[in-house]
Parts: C-alpha cells; sequence; structure tokens
C-alpha cells in the first residue's frame, strides 16, 4: 500500500493503519531497533511502541515521508530503552559503541549550553553530512544515525573491514575539525 493511503487509514483512525504499517515497515523499524538494542525482546517492544506513537501523531502530524517518520520514532524510542536498561546495569547492542565512536567529536552532553547552541551544533553536523561525498554520507548515516554494525555496512557496500574503518575515522576527524573551526571544541 503507498504510503500516502497508510497516512490517510490514520487520519479516518481506521486500525488497518498499523497493519499496514507493519506489513510494509516492519524490517525497517526492526533493523533500526535491533542495531540500537541488539536484543530480540527490547526490539519487538520498541517497534510496538513506534506503532502506538505513530497512531498517537497522525493526526495532527501528518509525515511527509513515512519512513522518515517511523525511523526517527524507532530510533528515539530505542534509544530511550537502551538508557532504561543501562541504568539498570545491562549493557549490549551496537549503540554503546557508535555512541563511544563519536564521542571523541562531539561536545559532551554535560554541558550546559543552551538550545541555541544545540541547535547550531546539529545544523553544523547536518551541513557537514551533506558535504560529504555520496558514498561517505551513506556509510556514516548507516553506521552512525542507523547504527549499523561495521560488518553490516561492509556486506551493504561491498567494502572490506579496514575500509569502513578507515574511511569513518577519516569521516570523524573531518567532523572534529569542522566542529572546533565552528567553536565547538
Amino acid at each position: 500500500m503507498e504510503d500516502e493511503k497508510i497516512v490517510e487509514l490514520y487520519w479516518r483512525r481506521s486500525e488497518q493503519a498499523i497493519s499496514e504499517t507493519s506489513a510494509k515497515y516492519a524490517k525497517y523499524c526492526y533493523s533500526i531497533a535491533r542495531n540500537i538494542l541488539g536484543n530480540n525482546e527490547d526490539t519487538e517492544e520498541s517497534v510496538n511502541d513506534t506503532y502506538q506513537e505513530a497512531w498517537s501523531c497522525i493526526p495532527p502530524h501528518r509525515p511527509a515521508v513515512l519512513s522518515v517518520f517511523l525511523g526517527k520514532i524507532t530510533r528515539r524510542i530505542s534509544i530511550d530503552r537502551l538508557r532504561q536498561r543501562n541504568a539498570r546495569k545491562r549493557g549490549g547492542g551496537e549503540a554503546a559503541l557508535v555512541l563511544d565512536e563519536l564521542l571523541e567529536c562531539v561536545p559532551s552532553e554535560n554541558s550546559t549550553e543552551q538550545e541555541f547552541e544545540q541547535k547550531r551544533l546539529s545544523q553544523t553536523i547536518n551541513a557537514f553530512v551533506l558535504a560529504l561525498p555520496e558514498i561517505e554520507q551513506k556509510v556514516f548515516l548507516c553506521r552512525y544515525w542507523y547504527m549499523d554494525s561495521i560488518s553490516s555496512v561492509c556486506r551493504q557496500f561491498g567494502f572490506s573491514e579496514s575500509k569502513i574503518k578507515s574511511m569513518l575515522f577519516r569521516i570523524r576527524n573531518k567532523l572534529r575539525l569542522t566542529l572546533e573551526k565552528e567553536g565547538f571544541r
């Protein structure tokens, strides 16, 4: 079913919207949640919570791109669930490794920056990613947005593990320099 029709089902408050969303986007949402959580039970809960939140948000929100909308919800819910789980001293998932890799470039979350600075940081990172060559953009987003494992990124792009690690290392160094130039480090 087309995304516009699925969104219309949400607007009409038809429960079929959830089943159509699941039929079309379950693999996508499960992939995002599993990469972050590394645990089938938590992954299942996050995806179900994604459908519930989509039901709550549509209407009044009408997403322009349903897949991106669902991906953002899944990612946020999964990261929140990971934080709760880690607070209870239960580690795991790819997310901790991914976030550690980015910590060397991005300012500490313990700082007292105001919302304006957070927005400026976000805009700077977005502009940086958009300026990358297409293949580097895709590799960066797979690793740091979707939190894919290195081996998964290698399979997707047909590169060796050392090439992907080297590419990500170079991109993080460029990001660090960009953030320093913009006054974030």
